[in-house]
């Protein structure tokens, strides 16, 4: 895969940049440390230049973002209650109620949830599906989408720039963080599971 990815920018340079970057959002499993590292590492062997690559990826960010904004869209709250209504709600023990808590909770944090959302692994680019849900409005969606990728790039690319061809030594450190960050997320996602279901369980007996 790294190899795929660094012979990809060689050839098509700010594009590849781009295009690598779009479909890492889309597909989160390809690491856009490697690309912007290296893309970083680029700008002192060629033409290219950080503010170029900056421009690219940030770009490649946001159009992937749209893409799975939109999907959200798509897939609306109101298809989900639908579903929920149904055997995998009776499952999951979740309500219509359920989904529209969740849909107010986005409404009043997303804003500050997009933001963060895009220094953390994976979770950057999965964040956008449930801004669609919820119908975030676009304007706000591409503002924090776009200031909040726009850092990461910065942060990336400055530092592929600074390290030059010892890229791989600082991917080690992103790497370490990445995993941290998902064991976190995982921590936070079942505690936050376990409360749900007790406080459910808490309403049940009381009613």
């Amino acid at each position: 895969m790294q190899e795929f990815i660094l012979s990809i920018m060689n050839q098509f340079g700010y594009l590849g940049v781009f295009l690598l970057i779009a479909i890492e959002n889309i597909f989160p499993p390809i690491p856009s440390e490697v690309i912007l590292l290296f893309g970083g590492f680029m700008t002192t062997y060629t033409k290219l230049n950080v503010f170029g690559m900056v421009v690219a990826a940030t770009l490649g960010s946001v159009v992937g973002a749209i893409v799975l904004y939109y999907i959200g869209k798509i897939f609306n709250k109101e298809r989900l209650k639908k579903i929920l209504s149904g055997r995998i709600g009776k499952i999951l023990c979740l309500k219509n109620s359920d989904v529209d808590k969740a849909d107010h909770w986005f409404d009043t944090k997303g804003n500050k949830t997009v933001f963060f959302c895009r220094f953390i692994p994976i979770v950057r680019s999965l964040i956008s599906i449930p801004a669609g849900m919820s119908e975030m409005p676009i304007p706000k969606f591409l503002v924090y989408t776009t200031v909040g990728s726009a850092i990461w790039n910065i942060v990336l690319v400055v530092l592929g720039a600074i390290v030059g061809e010892n890229w791989q030594s600082i991917l080690s450190v992103f790497d370490t963080y990445s995993h941290i960050a998902l064991v976190a997320l995982v921590i936070i996602f079942v505690v936050t599971v376990i409360v749900f279901y007790k406080r459910r369980g808490k309403r049940a007996k009381s009613s």
